[in-house]
């Protein structure tokens, strides 16, 4: 069996996106391996509940590959977003690279219930990928944002130099501002002892 390469190469970089746009007929598909790829703006992100990014330049790679009974999908992201650090509330761009695989099999009825499987109609003629290009991209997203200038502290910002001063002092540097030594309690000087 000869795999059947067909690249579609779409730009989703106009004022809005239609997610219909994402819909990839496996009908009329040969059997074999097919690549589509998709330029991802922040347009794309209006039909999402998603507000960590101000900006995306993402590329997505999806590679489909059509079988007798079944479709393997593998989704490559790469790209930049625009996100906010949560310690310096500044900007940053954030290189962004991520992997998801997805099986997709023809049943009785629609179910998605797991995130590796998704079991389609056998009257459904297409495939539609962008919740699953969106997962791609927010799970390439860490957790806590720390922009790169907080990690090798060469980020000037008001908010860390305001972190900076609150911050409690090391317990060995008040010692040696505060050589003197101060009158303690004997009651606590004998508990002490029992340490």
């Amino acid at each position: 069996m000869q795999a059947h390469l067909w690249v579609n190469f779409i730009s989703l970089n106009y004022k809005t996106v239609e997610l219909k746009d994402f819909n990839i007929p496996f009908e009329g598909l040969k059997l074999g391996v097919h690549l589509f790829s998709y330029n991802i703006s922040h347009a794309f992100y209006e039909h999402f509940d998603f507000d960590r990014c101000h900006s995306v330049c993402v590329q997505a790679d999806v590679k489909f590959t059509k079988k007798e009974r079944l479709f393997e999908l593998q989704f490559e992201v790469s790209g930049n977003v625009d996100v906010t650090c949560d310690v310096s509330l500044e900007e940053f761009n954030l290189p962004i690279n991520n992997t998801l695989d997805l099986v997709v099999k023809l049943g009785q009825t629609f179910n998605n219930d797991s995130d590796e499987i998704l079991i389609l109609s056998s009257t459904d003629h297409y495939v539609n990928v962008a919740q699953y290009i969106y997962e791609a991209i927010v799970m390439a997203i860490p957790a806590k944002l720390v922009h790169p200038g907080v990690i090798d502290g060469s980020l000037e910002s008001e908010i860390l130099d305001r972190l900076d001063n609150l911050s409690p002092k090391d317990s060995n540097t008040l010692k040696d501002e505060d050589a003197t030594p101060k009158e303690t309690d004997p009651r606590w000087d004998k508990l002490k002892d029992l340490l």
